[in-house]
């Protein structure tokens, strides 16, 4: 039970939690990136649009998490919580940050194939990282993942790791469908996006129950 003096510490504390979360993970979407092995379901979508569009991969994932907040809304209607629009500065500084990243890791070389890997495994490393953080956070989560949330609350038969999969699925088909119509051949999804699609989960999964030994009032 926490002390309704210390609340507000309790509450910057989550926060702060899930800014390093976001942070890690950008920075991982960039690693992703900076190996060429293709990129995680959740930035496939950004990063093929950012190919054929002045936007920025960060940017492209700003507008598609605005996109997911509307679709929220339009799912839930009614049942919709006010405080999910929490989801937008998130969003604008997960892009942000993306951006920046992308910007950091522009000064490593990937000349061979396994330096392409060991880029890959850092940054798939460093999103289950931020993944974990996240959910210890537990106060907002990123509009994808609303997205999912949304859908299971109006089909409750349906299990969230179930529809986590087919959205990754979704945007990774999505990604494909836009690069070739619009770049002429396959970019942003490899081996790279399947590695990133089978490891991420089961990292942050371990990760996860490390981070439970420690309760938020403890860090």
């Amino acid at each position: 039970m926490i002390e309704l003096n210390k609340l507000p510490v309790y509450i910057l504390k989550r926060y702060l939690l899930l800014l390093a979360g976001l942070s890690i993970m950008a920075f991982g979407v960039a690693f992703s990136i900076k190996a060429s092995l293709g990129t995680s379901p959740i930035s496939s979508v950004p990063f093929v649009v950012s190919l054929f569009t002045p936007l920025t991969v960060g940017t492209a994932t700003i507008t598609m998490h605005c996109v997911f907040i509307l679709m929220q809304i339009l799912i839930l209607r009614k049942d919709y919580h006010l405080i999910q629009l929490m989801q937008l500065p998130v969003a604008f500084f997960f892009g942000y940050l993306t951006d920046f990243g992308v910007w950091a890791v522009q000064g490593i070389s990937c000349n061979t194939y396994w330096q392409q890997w060991i880029v890959c495994l850092i940054g798939i490393l460093l999103v289950a990282v931020g993944v974990s953080f996240e959910v210890k956070a537990g106060v907002v989560v990123l509009a994808g993942e609303g997205v999912v949330l949304a859908v299971c609350k109006v089909l409750p038969k349906i299990k969230f790791g179930y529809m986590k999969v087919g959205f990754d699925v979704t945007l990774v088909v999505i990604a494909c469908i836009l690069s070739f119509v619009f770049t002429g051949h396959l970019q942003g999804v490899r081996e790279g996006t399947v590695a990133a699609a089978l490891l991420v989960g089961l990292i942050a999964k371990q990760l996860g129950k490390l981070l439970a030994r420690w309760k938020m009032e403890e860090i």
